[in-house]
């Protein structure tokens, strides 16, 4: 780490959780980020900001004028390029030490499945629940941990999948494919930008203390932000022995 590095990143090597050795973790860590929309875009920021050394985004779309209510990581002068595009230019102008990767074909598990070999982290920043079952079934299999997060209109949701723990429970746990719930699309829906924004922070806190292995993070927690009322709940899951992921970790136990 250079001089300019330790400058950069000068605050956060303060704390006594991080010290020059948390900061080397994240800079030798890789995470991939599904999504450079209203949770992707505050979310990347911070990852690349805190010194993530290798940022992989994945986002087939391209920027439209009604996104840049809540993807504040466009612009005006964005429209019309793919999101990826856009938004590698703005995290190297915040960072020009961190390699990034772009990705901007649609997202297919086959397609997704071999760019995860050496991924540490997966985010969760999509607005449909197809994407996130295959999110969740293609980190189960690879034992990669999840941190997925969501937000319609004033509230949001936040949680931790850590496929590394054989109890982990994961997103089918919460939201069965046959649940009513699973039916709409989140982009059908209106949604508050700072609500967005609070549930990208957290979700990039938890990519943090992941990968540094610090504090307790939400694996086995869904944490949920009613943004009219301010308020927070905390309900605790477990793994429902009967969905696909549980049989998949019994089975690597026998």
């Amino acid at each position: 780490m250079d001089n300019d590095s330790l400058l950069r990143y000068n605050r956060q090597i303060m704390l006594p959780e991080i010290d020059i050795e948390g900061q080397q973790k994240l800079m030798h860590s890789h995470v991939m980020v599904i999504g450079l929309g209203g949770l992707g875009s505050p979310l990347s920021m911070y990852l690349a900001t805190s010194g993530i050394g290798h940022l992989s985004l994945i986002d087939f779309d391209v920027v439209d004028l009604s996104n840049l209510q809540r993807q504040i990581i466009h612009d005006t002068e964005s429209i019309g390029e793919l999101k990826v595009e856009s938004a590698k230019q703005r995290l190297h102008a915040l960072n020009p030490e961190i390699k990034i990767s772009t990705h901007s074909e649609k997202f297919t598990a086959d397609k997704l499945e071999p760019l995860l070999e050496k991924v540490d982290v997966i985010v969760d920043c999509s607005d449909n629940f197809e994407t996130r079952y295959a999110l969740n079934d293609l980190a189960c299999k690879k034992k990669i941990p999840l941190v997925s997060g969501a937000a319609i209109g004033m509230e949001g949701q936040i949680s931790v999948f850590d496929f590394r723990k054989p109890d982990s429970p994961c997103y089918r746990c919460i939201y069965p494919e046959d649940n009513e719930v699973a039916a709409a699309s989140c982009s059908e829906n209106g949604v508050l930008g700072p609500v967005v924004g609070i549930i990208a922070s957290l979700q990039a806190l938890e990519v943090i203390k992941l990968l540094i292995g610090i504090g307790e993070n939400l694996c086995g927690k869904l944490m949920i932000f009613d943004g009219m009322n301010s308020e927070w709940r905390t309900l605790h899951i477990k793994q429902d022995s009967h969905c696909q992921c549980a049989k998949l970790s019994a089975g690597d136990r026998e």
